[in-house]
Order: structure tokens, then C-alpha cells, then sequence
């Protein structure tokens, strides 16, 4: 089974389809509803819900899915000699509703053959296929808004500007920014001097980067001047995106509410504070990309 504890809770939606292909005459009698075995539909829309609830224990490495949502339609296809299965499925989760959806189908099209074949001894069941599925780290409408993007990395820390301590937190951010396939194309370590903090995201910011991330002095101690020093340059904050890092910490550790991590914006360049520990900082990435860089559409004025 994969860890999934690195994946967000996101609504995640699924939908599959199948046919059941028979002779004319059982389709005549499908609409008729003369069928020896009863309400056909009816049966296998309880089946399929059923049998869409128990994905996980029918199919190996299948992580446990709550359904929020299932619904499925029947369309009987004169013209093809067919039964048409659709299912839609929904949970607010973090992996995905695919397989649900597709046991769904399956389930209803073995149902439908299994109540037909008294009469028809020429079923087939074929092309159960996933039509569309949202919502996730694969969603097409999220994951563009990263590729193509440019990026800093701002490293504040007086321990590893001076060389006392190895970089973690900077290194793991680089990696998972070219995950997303934006271009690090500024990366630099200063100590935890707010005036060289200030000075250096101004001077990137008027490189037109779409994203700073400084990382290191979120925290409490008598030098985490990060956020203070971030604050004053800022020309609009941006509260949400700092209450989803917490957040999505919180369900890891509860250290994370220690964090005054903050994110804003610099003309039409995002500016995002993460903690500087490998773990606090991938955490913080992880809650916010790459649905973050859908600012760099509402910078521009481009809306939603």
C-alpha cells in the first residue's frame, strides 16, 4: 500500500462507464420490463452501490475510501443493442474515487448480465472505462497553474550562512518546485538579518519570479525574525495560504501551531515563509502546491 500521508484532503470526483450488449428482443423486453428475474435496474443500482463500498477489500493495494457521493445512471441503446452503465462518484478524501467508480460499473454490468441471461445467451459486457476523474495532485486544472513558473529559494538561517549547519529545508524545496516543473532560478543563504532579508526579496521581486519561498525563522527563538521582517514589504497578505500550511501540519505534529509562517504578495510576485526544518518546510510546500500558484492567474488579472 502507498504512503499517502504526504497527500492532501481534496474533494475527489469519478466517473466510469460500461455496456451491456444483448439481442434486439432483450432490449425490447428491458424497455417492456418483462424480465423472469424482476426489476432489473433496480437490482443492480443496490449492487453496484454495495459492491463500489467494498473496492478496497475486493482489490489490493486500494486504499479505504469513504463515499460521500454515487450515483448511477442506465440507458438503454436501441440503436447499439445495449445497456449503458454510468457512475459518478464523490469523497472528500486523500486519494482518489477511480476504482470506486469503476467496481460500481462493474458490479451493475455483472448484475445485468446475471438477471438477462435467461433470456439472452449472447451477452457481453465491454468497455468499462474511467471517463474523467478531479481533484487531487494529477487534476489537470491544478497542476497547470505550476508548470513554467519561475521560483527563489531564500534561505535564513545563522547557523548555515555560517556554516555550522547543512541545508535541508532549501534543498527539499528545490525538489519539490521541479516536481511542479517550475524553474529555481535564484537560491541563496543569508543569516537572520531582517534588512538583508528585506533587500534580497525586493531585488528578486523586481525580477518579475512568480514565487519567493524563504525558509528558517518562523519559529520562536530570539532570532526568527522572518515573518516581521517579510511583513513590512508586503502589499497584501495573504492569510489563507499560511492557516493551510498550519493546518495541514497540525495533522502531523502538533509543534506545527508554533509556526508564524505568513505568505503575500510583492507587486505580482508571491512571497511564502515556510519553517526552516527539512520536515516543516516539505510539510508547509506540500499543503499549498501547487494550487498556490493560481495567484500568478489572479496577479495578472486574468480572474479564476
Amino acid at each position: 500500500m502507498n504512503d499517502i500521508t504526504g497527500k492532501k484532503t481534496t474533494l475527489r470526483t469519478a466517473q466510469a462507464e460500461g455496456f451491456v450488449f444483448c439481442k434486439p428482443e432483450t432490449i425490447i423486453r428491458i424497455k417492456e420490463n418483462t424480465l423472469p428475474k424482476g426489476d432489473l435496474f433496480g437490482v443492480a443500482k443496490a449492487a453496484a452501490l454495495l459492491g463500489s463500498k467494498k473496492t478496497s477489500e475486493l482489490i489490493p493495494h486500494c486504499h479505504p475510501v469513504s463515499i460521500d457521493s454515487f450515483q448511477i445512471e442506465f440507458e438503454v441503446l436501441s440503436d447499439k443493442n445495449a445497456v449503458r452503465i454510468l457512475t459518478t462518484a464523490k469523497s472528500i478524501g486523500k486519494t482518489g474515487i477511480e476504482m470506486e467508480a469503476l467496481t460500481g460499473v462493474s458490479v451493475a454490468s455483472l448484475v445485468i448480465y446475471d438477471l438477462l441471461k435467461p433470456i439472452d445467451k449472447e451477452l457481453e459486457i465491454s468497455s468499462i472505462r474511467l471517463l474523467e476523474k478531479k481533484g487531487g495532485k494529477t487534476d489537470s486544472q491544478i497542476t497547470k497553474f505550476a508548470a513554467g513558473s519561475k521560483a527563489g529559494i531564500l534561505v535564513c538561517s545563522d547557523s548555515t550562512f555560517q556554516g555550522k549547519r547543512e541545508d535541508g529545508s532549501g534543498k527539499a524545496i528545490l525538489n519539490l518546485l521541479k516536481e511542479h516543473d517550475v524553474e529555481t532560478v535564484k537560491s541563496e543563504i543569508l543569516p537572520d538579518e531582517p534588512e538583508q532579508i528585506r533587500n534580497r526579496i525586493l531585488e528578486w521581486s523586481k525580477l518579475g519570479l512568480d514565487l519567493i519561498v524563504t525558509t528558517g525563522g518562523t519559529g520562536l527563538g530570539p532570532r526568527d525574525n522572518t515573518p516581521e521582517a517579510i511583513k513590512e514589504i508586503l502589499e497584501q497578505e495573504i492569510p489563507g495560504i499560511a492557516e493551510a500550511m498550519r493546518s495541514f501540519g497540525q495533522d502531523r505534529t502538533p509543534f506545527a501551531m508554533l509556526s508564524r509562517s505568513l505568505a503575500g504578495r510583492i507587486g505580482k510576485t508571491l512571497v511564502v515563509s515556510v519553517p526552516g526544518s527539512t520536515n516543516g518546510a516539505t510539510e508547509s510546500l506540500q499543503a499549498i502546491l501547487p494550487a498556490v500558484f493560481h495567484a500568478k492567474k489572479m496577479m495578472r488579472g486574468e480572474g479564476h
